[in-house]
């Protein structure tokens, strides 16, 4: 029933536009009554994306049952889940494509869809940094990664009207983020306590060798002209 509502709804989508077609145009097509669409589909925007929701569902699923060795590669997995269901039916998603171009409201609402998408795996990846220090602010970072690399391969093959095979932008798009995210992570730089350096009577103190460092210290609000003409004194002294 699923199926023949959102299929109905499209064909009148594409004869009279979004705006002017009713959930009673709808059912009419579909040949049920009203009850029946509200069973499925919580309101006119929901039958234009009536399988995400069982995407979500199975993407959770996934990650839940997935190793935790390769967190970054299981998020990048979990999304290919989604550009399945597209690449299941090419003609569906390149109409569901143009039509959420055209409208506006379809438009934020699919935005609220990919951001649930991003929360599932932000969440996912949570749980797998929470010992580290920014664990939280890299869980958002990776997930926001993956779904940008994701919907860039998959609108490039939506653009081009469902031709070719899809997973291989994706696919390219994906491996980017990972190269950038499994990278081992360096270990910070050591930063010295700040203090101030011995000054000598132009307010510069410079080291010996060949590797001469020259530091400037001056007082806040110093001019600028001030702060370049003690540095060329202390280049020239040197």
């Amino acid at each position: 029933m699923r199926e023949v509502l959102a299929q109905a709804a499209f064909q009148l989508f594409l004869e009279r536009g979004f705006e002017r077609t009713t959930v009673d145009d709808i059912v009419a097509r579909a040949g049920v009554g009203r009850r029946s669409f509200f069973r499925y589909f919580p309101s006119k925007e929901d039958v234009v994306f009536p399988d995400h929701e069982r995407c979500l569902a199975e993407m959770t699923e996934f990650l839940a049952a997935v190793d935790d060795a390769d967190p970054v590669g299981a998020v990048c997995d979990a999304a290919r889940i989604v550009l399945r269901m597209y690449a299941a039916d090419p003609e569906f998603s390149v109409q569901r494509y143009k039509l959420t171009r055209e409208v506006p409201g379809l438009r934020t609402y699919e935005l609220s869809v990919v951001r649930r998408y991003e929360q599932t795996l932000a969440g996912h990846l949570r749980g797998r940094f929470q010992a580290d220090g920014d664990g939280e602010l890299r869980a958002e970072v990776i997930a926001a990664s993956v779904v940008a690399a994701h919907n860039n391969g998959l609108r490039l093959w939506l653009r081009s009207g469902g031709s070719g095979d899809p997973e291989e932008a994706v696919d390219h798009a994906l491996d980017l983020v990972r190269d950038v995210w499994e990278r081992p992570a360096e270990p910070a730089p050591v930063r010295e306590k700040p203090g101030l350096p011995a000054l000598g009577a132009s307010g510069v103190t410079t080291g010996s060798g060949d590797s001469e460092v020259i530091v400037m210290v001056a007082s806040k609000g110093t001019p600028m002209w001030r702060v370049v003409q003690q540095i060329e004194a202390a280049v020239g002294e040197s």
